[in-house]
């Protein structure tokens, strides 16, 4: 691996450390969003966010940060380091093993290098220059490939949850599932991982902040898969719908289903 890249793999151990003797506790969580909505957040994220920070600035005090829990750092520097200390909290305080660490790596405005960490399980997924690869809690290291799989009716497809879709991107997720082999929900970014590793074939999602999808982009395209902006060009922070598959074959027909 690279510098960065090891570096990378170095804060999701530190994270998983703040956070994890977290989950399964009777941690209390805060919910960030407005009456009628639900966007929980735990001392577990804070913790975790908090000491990846720190790493950071230590070791690099010339990069930039943005992070979920505690904002902008820099956010013009070449270098930006984009943090999700804990994806899928709602998934943390149901006692599930389902959420992950997300660290991005944004180089000239560009993702290019994406860690999924999921500490309960002791697993790191990487992408990055030297490719894509699982590191397990021994630290045996397995190279990840996306599958071959050109036909939507074979493909096994995932979301978040489809609630989250707003709209016509309701109706558009609707005419996506109904044209895969199987629909899975509730996997948060770990379903994105699965995706990398050859399990899941296309994972489609809207209302993403940039912290949400910036590490997974270079898992994905690390790995042989594709990764978009439901317009079929790289997304944007100002547009919060991605669509990864794991054959590039499967783009437009996804895309077509998706955008009606």
């Amino acid at each position: 691996m690279t510098e960065l890249e090891a570096f990378a793999v170095e804060l999701a151990k530190i994270a998983a450390k703040a956070s994890l003797p977290f989950f399964r506790t009777d941690i209390a969580e805060v919910n960030k969003a407005g009456p009628g909505a639900f966007d929980p957040v735990t001392e577990g994220d804070r913790a975790a966010e908090r000491a990846l920070r720190e790493a950071i600035k230590a070791r690099y005090p010339e990069h930039g940060i943005i992070g979920e829990e505690y904002g902008e750092d820099r956010p013009e520097a070449e270098t930006v380091w984009i943090l999700d200390p804990i994806d899928g909290t709602r998934a943390f305080i149901s006692g599930l093993p389902l959420w992950t660490t997300l660290i991005g790596l944004r180089q000239g405005g560009v993702p290019t290098i994406g860690v999924v960490g999921q500490p309960y399980i002791g697993e790191i997924f990487i992408g990055g220059p030297s490719g894509a690869r699982l590191i397990d809690r021994e630290g045996n290291q397995t190279a990840l490939r996306t599958r071959a799989c050109a036909d939507l009716a074979d493909a096994v497809a995932a979301t978040t949850d489809a609630d989250i879709f707003q709209g016509a991107d309701r109706d558009g997720w609707e005419r996506l599932k109904t044209s895969v082999r199987l629909a899975r929900y509730g996997c948060d970014a770990y379903a994105y991982a699965m995706l990398a590793a050859g399990r899941i074939d296309v994972v489609a999602e809207s209302e993403l902040k940039v912290w949400d999808w910036s590490a997974l982009m270079p898992l994905v395209k690390a790995a042989g898969g594709s990764f978009t902006g439901w317009d079929g060009q790289a997304p944007t922070a100002k547009d919060g719908r991605v669509l990864a598959v794991g054959d590039a074959a499967l783009t437009a027909p996804a895309l077509a289903r998706l955008n009606g």
